[in-house]
């Protein structure tokens, strides 16, 4: 007898996250840690609850993440976009309240890509005009 597990898909910047929720206390695991003790700032904690939060589902599901790729804040901001995902295989009621916040988009700023002749993306050489 195996329990439901609603998935979804995050992602933002480089980052991926697969999540998976299932009916529980509130519970937040993060590639096998406490959210606390993986994300080290509380303002990316509270990122990550804002879907569960908008949706009052906060205390109703436990949520596991496996997230690779990017830095703490990509990693975040792609948990909180697959959270929002997921909520949506629960019940598309949801639709309104997290498309309305805005968790629904994929956020599509990348970092941009070095050119030729450039030391970045935008960076030209020092310019010496002797």
């Amino acid at each position: 007898m195996s329990q439901v597990q609603y998935l979804g898909t995050g992602r933002r910047k480089s980052s991926v996250a697969r999540v998976r929720l299932m009916s529980g206390t509130g519970t937040i695991t993060i590639n096998g840690r406490d959210i606390n003790e993986f994300l080290p700032l509380e303002t990316l904690r509270v990122i990550v609850r804002q879907p569960l939060a908008a949706t009052e589902t906060v205390d109703k599901f436990d949520v596991h993440v496996n997230v690779n790729g990017g830095g703490y804040t990509g990693q975040a901001g792609a948990i909180r976009h697959g959270i929002a995902r997921a909520l949506l295989e629960v019940s598309p009621d949801y639709r309104p309240v997290l498309k309305a916040a805005g968790f629904l988009t994929r956020d599509a700023r990348m970092k941009e890509r070095k050119k030729y002749g450039l030391k970045g993306a935008r960076r030209a050489p020092q310019f010496s005009k002797r």
